[in-house]
């Protein structure tokens, strides 16, 4: 069974530095691969046709390839790239795509093992190792929330992509404030940044980037998401308390509850932004 100090938990959210943040995703991204049964770690984009937990974050990671305009380039940058698993999605559909995957967390890029025209890079968004103008695509699939300051890695894409190229962001933002009465418990759990739209919209466009298209759908992303776990708790709980202690399980279901909660009441969002310089 997995341990987790719930001293260290706290510690970790309340600093979120580049060592909390790997240690958060160490000990906890294997809740959601036991939650979902795959090794995506976004919430997905949930509808009709996309109603189970892999099939919504494969359509959240298809509607953001679409944004991006994968089919129109070769040489792509995925930033926190997590477990590399919408990477290696993206290449199944634009085989001529070579991607490569940045993260700080070494485990996480190691955990896929070789891919074709994959590459894995183990390095900071603050510093992202690529020349001036060398690149068609930065996409941050729900990883930029971590980022900070979130400035400097605007800036390191902006240096990087060549004039043409576009910067795509998937990220969870607050729409007011991210006081604690307004998220509850999420102001402890939610495991990142609270970034709010007007101020990662402001920091883009004093970057020198125009934002093209905008799409908030955290109505498709929170609320969905809480509905599923809510009805499949029993089952999910069962799969989490093989590796986890029921503490674990517990803040994970309240978390999921206030997440819901908050989208319904306009505190928390999720957008999709397409970039360009």
């Amino acid at each position: 069974m997995t341990s987790i100090n719930p001293l260290d938990l706290l510690l970790w959210t309340i600093r979120r530095n580049e060592k909390d943040v790997v240690n958060l995703y160490n000990s906890l991204s294997p809740v959601m691969q036991l939650a979902t049964g795959g090794n995506m770690l976004n919430f997905g984009y949930w509808d009709v046709e996309n109603d189970t937990p892999i099939s919504a974050q494969e359509n959240l990671c298809s509607v953001f390839a679409k944004m991006a305009e994968l089919n129109t380039c070769e040489t792509v940058v995925d930033v926190g790239s997590g477990l590399s698993a919408p990477a290696i999605f993206w290449r199944k559909f634009f085989p001529n795509l070579s991607i490569f995957c940045i993260n700080i967390n070494y485990n996480q890029l190691s955990y896929s093992g070789p891919q074709q025209k994959i590459t894995f890079l183990n390095s900071s968004s603050r510093k992202l190792p690529f020349t001036d103008n060398s690149v068609e695509r930065v996409l941050a699939l729900e990883s930029s929330q971590h980022f900070k300051p979130f400035s400097d890695f605007i800036l390191e894409s902006k240096r990087i992509l060549s004039d043409s190229g576009l910067l795509i962001l998937a990220i969870p933002i607050t729409l007011i404030s991210s006081s604690i009465s307004k998220l509850g418990i999420l102001k402890f759990t939610w495991s990142s940044e609270h970034y709010s739209l007007d101020e990662v919209k402001k920091i883009i466009v004093s970057s020198g980037f125009v934002i093209s298209e905008e799409k908030l759908i955290g109505s498709s992303v929170y609320d969905p998401l809480a509905d599923y776990y809510v009805e499949n708790r029993e089952e999910l709980k069962t799969s989490i308390l093989k590796q986890y202690s029921p503490f674990v399980e517990k803040i994970l279901f309240s978390s999921i509850q206030k997440m819901k909660k908050a989208s319904q009441e306009g505190v928390i969002d999720y957008v999709l932004l397409k970039c360009h310089l």
